[in-house]
């Protein structure tokens, strides 16, 4: 019976929504119920948050139609009496699918039902938020059908419970973490491709950038304006530090990629290059940004030699991280990678050693690739500053001896909370990738 409350409250929700003209928001909550028959305990908390949340908007939608009677002079305790009992319903099913009794009957994936839960929530809510707050139609499925958002919203969002479940496992999780990466950057080119090649639906704003990260930093100098990506990439660094650069840049992925086709041991670069190669890019990049703004270049000119440096960056993936097995252009050369590494030191994401339980085999070192990892580092029990949290070292490691760690958490449950983070930023970014 409280099941079959829950659905008919969700249900009533769905039915509001309708009424107020958004079916697509309606087919979304509508669905809800249906995941529910899935038996996973994900579903079970992620509809206790919609039909809690349902509750309160039950009370202000009630108090809004109370008002309105009264200041009409019209009865309106019937009205209260009937939206308060449809409150406590979706309230008190809400608390219930928390209890004990409902956990019961939705066993599947118990274990990850938290973490996949989150990832849910967070992606529907900064999505939500993206496509409310935003001056253009962010998700690609209200340009093309307007209003279809929320069933984007909500495919997303369940792609986002099923990573995160998925990469809560260590070998999982290196060997989804370069497909997941590889989709995300097909998809932000394949829809730059078609945006350029007449299709300005694919585009976001019309208004082009060049794709290439050290952008983030000197686009903003030359123009003296336009923040959106350095704001995108400072609060991705303050939720999961560097893992930026392991995860989520666009261009990273075709770095990992020609890697991978390289030596299966990489060979290790030296902090001459993992720090001085990128400090020298980073000086350059920026520098020379200011020197052009302040000489009153054009545009064009700007344009050509930061797509000069771009396809730069594309020789070293081709010619030096493919030969050499190391992630060359993301550890050696992009600036925006040590950014990311300087900034990321700042947050309490960390990866580490147990020294107690290390045997220094060096398989950690074996499968890093952006040379992080070499005996001096595993002696410190720490990886050194190029390290982007991409957690191929871990998996790799057959002791349990290296793991993330965040300040004030367990081992496990910071492993957990960054799997969650990474998965639901996924999720969003794939959403919203476009240009």
């Amino acid at each position: 019976m409280p099941t079959l409350i829950a659905v008919l409250s969700l249900l009533t929700l769905a039915a509001h929504a309708l009424r107020q003209g958004d079916a697509f928001l309606c087919a979304a909550l509508a669905a809800l119920p249906l995941l529910l028959l899935t038996r996973r305990g994900a579903v079970r908390l992620v509809c206790a948050a919609a039909l809690i949340l349902g509750a309160a908007f039950w009370v202000r939608t009630g108090l809004d139609f109370v008002r309105l009677r009264a200041a009409f002079g019209e009865p309106w305790l019937r009205l209260a009496l009937i939206l308060g009992g449809v409150c406590l319903a979706a309230l008190g099913s809400g608390l219930w699918l928390l209890g004990r009794r409902a956990r019961t009957l939705f066993p599947r994936e118990a274990d990850r039902e938290i973490p996949q839960a989150a990832a849910f929530l967070l992606t529907a809510g900064l999505l939500a938020l993206a496509r409310a707050k935003a001056g253009v139609a962010v998700l690609l499925a209200d340009r093309f059908l307007p209003g279809s958002g929320w069933l984007a919203i909500l495919a997303l969002a369940v792609y986002a419970a099923w990573l995160a479940g998925r990469m809560l496992d260590p070998a999982a999780h290196r060997r989804l973490r370069p497909r997941i990466w590889a989709l995300f950057s097909a998809v932000f080119f394949l829809q730059l491709g078609l945006g350029l090649a007449g299709l300005p639906d694919f585009l976001m704003t019309g208004r082009l950038h060049l794709p290439v990260p050290a952008l983030i930093a000197a686009g903003p100098i030359f123009r003296g304006g336009g923040y959106f990506m350095a704001i995108l990439f400072a609060a991705t660094i303050v939720l999961v530090g560097p893992a930026w650069c392991s995860h989520l840049c666009y261009i990273g992925a075709w770095d990992d990629q020609c890697a991978r086709r390289g030596p299966r041991v990489p060979r290790r670069l030296g902090r001459a290059w993992t720090i001085g190669g990128r400090l020298a890019a980073l000086v350059l990049t920026c520098g020379g940004a200011l020197l052009l703004r302040l000489t009153g270049a054009e545009t064009p000119t700007a344009v050509w030699l930061a797509a000069g440096f771009g396809l730069l960056g594309v020789g070293v993936m081709l010619f030096v991280s493919r030969r050499l097995g190391v992630m060359a252009h993301c550890a050696a050369f992009c600036p925006i990678g040590l950014l990311g590494n300087l900034l990321g030191r700042l947050m309490p994401w960390r990866m580490r050693i147990d020294r107690a339980a290390c045997t220094d085999c060096g398989a950690c070192a074996r499968a890093c690739r952006y040379s992080a990892l070499g005996q001096a580092e595993i002696s410190a029990g720490r990886p050194g500053l190029s390290c982007t949290l991409c957690g191929d070292c871990s998996s790799a490691c057959a002791h349990g001896a290296m793991g993330y760690r965040c300040a004030g958490l367990p081992p496990a449950a910071a492993r957990t909370v960054f799997i969650t983070l990474v998965a639901a930023l996924h999720a969003v970014f794939l959403g919203v990738a476009r240009i």
